[in-house]
């Protein structure tokens, strides 16, 4: 008996989805991925395999060497690099890619080796090459007499063999493994290659974050030597208290600390992509290119979602996987099962001189041969069930890596999901935080002019330049955050549907202001000193 909730309606069924290994696209009759997916390599842009013109003087230094004196670790050169020169770096560089590459190479050195378990083998032996036997054997019979007997002898031997297995069950499964473990490689060099633009991209765009950072803490800084010289005047002039250049240097030291903080993240953040780009060791690089925005992602989120299953060689590699599971039970099932190899052999001997004769006997000298032609069987009839228990644990592996296909794909739709979302939280973003910077910029030079004119203290001014600062540097992160959310979309569906932003007219000249006061450097205080000051 069913029950109905009166008023309830009646919920659609939940559309059947094609399952992965039979996934057709528009045309119903063309497969797009099968039980053992394969590397499309239309599909995959290739990575460089040679510097662009200008970059040939960075090429990676040799792989095992090691500097040993510190004048070989001195930054001589600060290199300008625009974005589309990192990546090109990268993929010529980048040790781990080449070291990706040559697990491919390795895998398919495996899969040649596999396959020759179609062809027959052919073995020498050769036990004399040649052999020279000398002895003497004597011996006493119970009536007194004595026999000798001697050995001088010079002989030559050499078997060749050749065999083919007819019939071998570990051979299909076998190579068919292998060949699985071919293109599963293939496939984690594609990742690891999409990953590393990724990656590039990222260390690039906090690289631009980093000088951005260093230029907000300057005019910080020159903006509260501005305030600061103000109020000194002010407090000199009788106009002002002592609190307010106190007030006024607080402010400073806030400022240089974010300097100081900046110029450390730009410093760790040239040399973690020095790092990534394998670059000579006396060369750092710096972003050519100010931070801005890329552009605009044009697919909507289902679309994303889509064509990051179409796309992602994860969910390929789980498939080659299952592959390789069931062809590995296989071959487990192979060893309980009849060997037949076809099998012919060549001996032949030679040889000169006596061999256990008596003594003072002529020599002799001969040959022989023998040839041998025929079939071996090999059948292991009774193995404890061990064979049908190693098949069965690699059943159960299949099944397993099913399991770890759902998760991949809801991990994908999870990850296109947060960078779509996040792209959008850091869109928002950078609309508020650019009206916070306007408006902090007006309040400050609202409150210098009241400053100026006595109406209010250095406490407001010192308030709306931070307020600036703060702002600015949020504007900064919302840019920042944006672009990797989008080279994180390009990364995880495969598109490149951005529409690239106008660039924006700029003055030829620099605005006048505050941005002209000089920023001397700091003298650096050992610490030991420094603590001992603030402690007073």
């Amino acid at each position: 008996m069913v029950l109905q909730v009166a008023g309830a309606q009646e919920q659609p069924a939940s559309p059947v989805l094609p399952l992965a290994p039979d996934t057709v696209g528009a045309d119903p009759n063309k497969k797009l991925r099968g039980y053992r997916p394969r590397v499309n390599p239309a599909l995959v842009p290739p990575a460089a395999t040679e510097l662009a013109p200008g970059l040939e003087n960075l090429a990676a230094p040799a792989s095992l060497a090691l500097p040993v004196k510190p004048g070989q670790v001195v930054i001589q050169q600060l290199r300008p690099l625009g974005l589309q020169e990192v990546e090109n770096l990268a993929e010529v560089n980048n040790p781990n890619l080449k070291a990706i590459a040559s697990q491919v190479d390795q895998a398919q050195s495996n899969l040649r080796a596999q396959i020759a378990l179609w062809y027959p083998s052919l073995n020498l032996d050769a036990g004399s090459l040649p052999t020279f036997t000398t002895g003497v054997a004597r011996s006493n019979a119970a009536n007194g007499a004595t026999s000798t007997s001697a050995t001088d002898r010079w002989a030559f031997g050499a078997t060749l063999t050749t065999q083919w297995a007819l019939i071998n069950p570990q051979r299909t499964p076998t190579i068919a493994a292998a060949r699985d473990q071919f293109e599963k490689a293939k496939f984690q060099y594609v990742i690891a290659l999409r990953d590393l633009r990724l990656q590039v991209a990222s260390a690039y765009f906090d690289l631009q974050q980093a000088d951005d950072q260093v230029r907000i803490g300057q005019e910080s800084v020159r903006a509260s030597i501005v305030s600061l010289r103000d109020s000194k005047a002010r407090f000199q002039a009788g106009v002002a208290t002592k609190l307010e250049v106190l007030e006024a240097e607080t402010q400073l030291s806030r400022d240089q600390q974010l300097l100081t903080n900046a110029l450390a993240a730009q410093a760790i953040a040239r040399r973690s992509l020095a790092a990534l780009l394998d670059l000579p060791q006396n060369v750092t690089p710096t972003a050519k290119d100010p931070s801005r925005v890329i552009g605009i992602w044009q697919p909507s989120l289902q679309e994303s979602v889509v064509a990051a299953y179409t796309f992602r060689e994860e969910l390929d590699q789980a498939l080659l996987d299952i592959s390789i599971a069931n062809s590995q039970a296989n071959a487990a099932l192979g060893r309980v099962q009849p060997f037949l190899n076809i099998f012919a052999a060549f001996t032949g001997n030679a040889f000169d001189g006596n061999e256990s004769v008596i003594v003072a006997q002529p020599g002799a000298s001969g040959t022989n041969y023998d040839t041998a032609i025929g079939l071996n069987l090999s059948w292991r009839l009774f193995d404890g069930g061990a064979a049908a228990a190693q098949s069965r644990q690699n059943k159960q592996l299949a099944q397993e890596n099913t399991f770890r296909f759902a998760q991949r794909r809801d991990g994908i739709r999870l990850e296109v999901e947060e960078s779509f979302y996040e792209l959008e939280k850091n869109n928002r973003n950078i609309v508020t935080t650019s009206r916070e910077v306007i408006s902090a910029r007006e309040a400050l030079r609202l409150a210098r002019l009241r400053f100026q004119a006595g109406v209010t203290t250095q406490r407001e001014v010192v308030d709306n330049q931070r307020d600036l600062t703060q702002a600015e540097v949020r504007y900064s992160a919302a840019i920042t955050d944006y672009n990797k959310r989008l080279a994180e979309l390009r990364r995880r569906t495969g598109l490149d549907q951005v529409a690239s932003c106008a660039p924006v007219a700029l003055p030829a000249m620099k605005p006048a202001g505050a941005s002209d006061v000089p920023v001397e450097p700091a003298p650096l205080v050992p610490a030991c000193q420094a603590a001992a000051q603030g402690a007073l």
